[in-house]
């Protein structure tokens, strides 16, 4: 018996190490320019004060439209997506009733729900002129407001002269006012970044990116899993907070967003939420489940993402998204091929234009 275990002892330490394929060889001698992706970390708008004059994005905006991005993407859960969490309810805890939008207005005007819009917005933008009519920017709109994609059909009605902001083509006076919310109340970064940015650009649509697919694992966690994790947070101070806010007080967003951006903030802020809670001590190991939901939710992101611009090989890509999501986003992202990760300081820094 000695003898046999001491042979499978040798057997295992003289197995050879675990061939790696190189996969970064493969992506030497592509073909044309690698796509070009800045993942934008960002602030949530709607935790700034209500009278906040949000005129401060505008040296923002001016940095990253001197990106060209060829396509935008946010922090967004798609009218596809939607449609399967709002069927399967039970499965996510509800996470319909927070990441998507009531479409029912949208619905009574064109008489499409959300399947039948998402249909009839891919069948437009394959037949979509290179000089749109007002009317066929409206009729647009109103599909995409359907398809429950608000960020897009903003891109649209920002896109229209102010006198053609009206009803019309699809848009009746309820939805053509909607529109005329979100152009001037929506305190959103998908919103006022996103789509302004986009409309600025002259591009079509901005790609929802987000998913929560993964909201499973925190509806199965278990009773304490929410007090476990709160508890967690509970114990960390950011460090940068103060210096954040000074930002904010200032009205200075461009400098927000250059110290949100920075690798020490990352840093920080990801070591005291998802580093902290692989640490959480509970028996049921409620900081580990938090953070595979985390890691599920930024990977499916990323595939999405890569989804997004898979048409457009070469372009120049922008996506925008919470902050702690950008470190992971970008980790998932450098091993693909075809990808460049972009240095989003080096958009933001100063006398860049």
């Amino acid at each position: 018996m000695l003898s046999a275990l001491l042979g499978l002892c040798f057997v295992a330490q003289a197995a050879p190490a675990l061939a790696q394929v190189d996969l970064a060889a493969l992506s030497r001698g592509t073909v044309g320019p690698r796509t070009q992706v800045a993942v934008l970390g960002s602030t949530h708008l709607s935790g700034l004060p209500k009278d906040y004059d949000l005129k401060a994005l505008e040296p923002l905006l001016e940095r990253l439209a001197a990106f060209k991005p060829d396509v935008i993407a946010i922090e967004a859960v798609s009218g596809e997506d939607c449609d399967h969490l709002t069927r399967y309810r039970e499965l996510f805890d509800g996470a319909d009733e927070s990441y998507c939008a009531d479409t029912e207005a949208a619905r009574k005007a064109t008489g499409l729900d959300v399947h039948a819009a998402v249909v009839a917005v891919r069948q437009r933008y394959a037949e979509w002129p290179a000089h749109p009519t007002p009317a066929q920017r409206r009729a647009l709109a109103s599909l995409l407001l359907a398809a429950n994609d608000r960020p897009s059909a903003l891109t649209q009605w920002l896109q229209l002269p102010p006198a053609e902001r009206r009803a019309g083509d699809g848009l009746d006076a309820a939805l053509a006012a909607q529109l005329d919310r979100l152009a001037t109340d929506a305190r959103n970064e998908n919103y006022r970044i996103g789509a302004v940015l986009a409309a600025r650009l002259g591009l079509q649509r901005v790609y929802a990116v987000d998913d929560h697919h993964a909201d499973r694992i925190t509806a199965d966690a278990g009773k304490g899993y929410e007090a476990a994790v709160k508890a967690v947070w509970a114990g960390f101070v950011y460090p940068f907070a103060e210096r954040e806010k000074a930002l904010i007080d200032q009205g200075d967003l461009l400098g927000l967003y250059r110290r949100l951006n920075a690798p020490e903030s990352q840093q920080a802020a990801i070591a005291g939420d998802f580093g902290a809670n692989l640490r959480e001590p509970s028996p049921e190991r409620y900081g580990r489940q938090y953070v595979a939901w985390w890691e599920a939710r930024n990977l499916r992101m990323a595939a999405n993402l890569r989804e997004a611009f898979g048409n457009r090989p070469g372009a120049r890509v922008l996506d925008i998204v919470g902050a702690s999501h950008k470190p992971y986003l970008e980790a998932y992202l450098r091993p693909m091929h075809d990808v460049e990760v972009v240095d989003v300081q080096a958009l933001l820094a100063p006398g860049t234009r």
